[in-house]
Formats: C-alpha cells, sequence, structure tokens
C-alpha cells in the first residue's frame, strides 16, 4: 500500500500547498507514481498544477460525499507520474453533508484503500482548520507533515497543532506517526529566523527536514502560471530548496534504491534572484 502523508497545519498561510505541489513534483520526476488530493475548498493545489478548478465536474466532494469512485476522480496531469484529484468551492458544503455519514472519520481512508496500491505516494492537501475534512485526512494518513512559517505567531499555533495530532493519534489512528516538520518562508538575514529555527529543531530534533525553504518572489509567482515552482524556474533558490527538500524526503520514506538514485545525483547550483538579501548559499540550508 501506498504510503500516505497528509501536509497539515490549522494556521493559514505557512507554505502548505506551496510545499506539496513542489514535493509531489519532485518525486513524480524521479519516477515515482504519486497521486495529489487536494481538500481544500480553494482550490489551489488543483491550480497549482494547471488544472482549471472551476470546470472540474468530479472532485472530492464526489469522492467524500457521493461515495464516487477514485478512479473517477483522479485527473492525470501534464506532469508525468503526477495525477490528482481535484478540488474546488463545492467541497465546502462537504462538511455538513458528512455529519450525517456513518464512521464518517474514515470516509477518506475507506475510499484510499481501494487504490492506494496504485501510488508510491498519496499526499493530502488539509484545508487550514480543524473540521471533518481535515479529520479525515489524519484519520487515513500514515504521517503528518507539519509546514511551519519561521515567525513568532507561527510558533504561538504549534502547541494547537500538537494536541490535535496526540488527540487523533489516540481516538482515530493509532498508527499515526509525525513525519517531519518543513522550516517555510525563512528569511535568514533576520534574527528572528534564526530563533525560531534554532526553537523548532530543539522541540523536534531529527523530525525536522534539513532543508530550510526561503522566501521567494519565484514561488510566490508560480501558480498565477498554473505550474509548480520547481518547472515553472527550476533554477531559482526557492526551487532548488523544494528539490533538495524533495530528495530528503525520498531518503526519510522511499527505499535503499531511492536512496542511492539521489546519492548518485550532483546538487544543483543555486540561482540567486535580483532583489534578494544575503548570498544565495544562505538561502538554502542542508545538513551536510
Amino acid at each position: 500500500m501506498g504510503k500516505v502523508f497528509c501536509f497539515f497545519n490549522q494556521k493559514g498561510g505557512v507554505g502548505k500547498t506551496t510545499s506539496v505541489i513542489n514535493i509531489a513534483t519532485v518525486l513524480a520526476q524521479k519516477g515515482k507514481k504519486i497521486l495529489l488530493i487536494d481538500l481544500d475548498s480553494q482550490g489551489n493545489s488543483t491550480s497549482g498544477v494547471g488544472l482549471e478548478k472551476n470546470e472540474n465536474e468530479s472532485t472530492t466532494y464526489q469522492l467524500l460525499v457521493e461515495n464516487a469512485k477514485p478512479s473517477d476522480v483522479i485527473k492525470p496531469t501534464v506532469i508525468e507520474n503526477l495525477s490528482v484529484i481535484p478540488s474546488n468551492a463545492h467541497l465546502a458544503g462537504a462538511e455538513i453533508e458528512l455529519i450525517n455519514q456513518e464512521n464518517r472519520e474514515f470516509v477518506l481512508k475507506r475510499q484510499l484503500e481501494k487504490i492506494a496500491d496504485a501510488f508510491d505516494f498519496i499526499l493530502l492537501d488539509c484545508p487550514p482548520s480543524l473540521g471533518l475534512i481535515s479529520i479525515n485526512a489524519l484519520s487515513a494518513s500514515s504521517y503528518i507533515i507539519i509546514p511551519l512559517q519561521c515567525e513568532y505567531y507561527a510558533l504561538e499555533g504549534l502547541s494547537s497543532l500538537l494536541n490535535t495530532y496526540q488527540l487523533v493519534k489516540k481516538s482515530l489512528n493509532d498508527s499515526l506517526e509525525l513525519g517531519g516538520v518543513i522550516l517555510t518562508m525563512a528569511s535568514f538575514q533576520t534574527n528572528l529566523t534564526k530563533q525560531v529555527i534554532d526553537e523548532v529543531r530543539s522541540y523536534f530534533s531529527d523530525k525536522v527536514f534539513d532543508t530550510v525553504i526561503p522566501r521567494s518572489v519565484k514561488l510566490s509567482e508560480a501558480p498565477s502560471f498554473g505550474k509548480p515552482a520547481v518547472i515553472y524556474d527550476p533554477q531559482n533558490r526557492g526551487s532548488q530548496a523544494y528539490v533538495e527538500l524533495g530528495n530528503e524526503f525520498l531518503r526519510r520514506f522511499g527505499t535503499e534504491a531511492d536512496r542511492a538514485q539521489i546519492a548518485s545525483e550532483p546538487p544543483a547550483a543555486i540561482q540567486q534572484e535580483p532583489g534578494d538579501a544575503g548570498p544565495a548559499d544562505e538561502q538554502t540550508q542542508v545538513a551536510q
């Protein structure tokens, strides 16, 4: 069965969707069969990989509420090996409609069991809230991945997020593990960013991914072109950080063959963006 990863943070604007679509793309480019499921009614993962979210008739709404076959709602993308179950505004009503379903916390899990063997990794992009859809995602996942912005307010909500994780693990999914913490939107020229990184690493230890994602203009631009940043501008520092993060993800959760493949690949040069502060080699930190 393919491994299921839930990208979740109750706080919005932490780089969750940017992280999930770029990691999914990097893994797909390395030959892994990837399914990305957009569980947010804003549909940003859907449009971020080039699909028109307002024109999709079969979406996660049909998967969760109408019990549609997963094979009927999976859409191919222009990225080889990457498939998507898209989302749009219709999903906003799913929370209410799920309430009356039997075993409502496990609707997604039952659906994924039908198709999990067809994919190496299934990545879930959750909404920035703790509702039934997020509970379904956590209940269906092998691992939770926490994107965390390198700012003070991100730390403020961390205890609440961890309480949610522990509650779901205790009550609904005892096999759910903390897969990792992704540090995003880092401004390395500020003391606050360095303090946040140090504090998160001190608390989570080796659960924190070594790669830190910098603030980058190109990461912000890419969604408007319907492309993951690693395809939109593969040489900029933000994209290269996600390539490194994708490699790290595969080293952590992939096979021995995956780790051998990554070890044989030369590191890519990181291009400095105009107007960026600090030298390029400070923008992406990867532990040796």
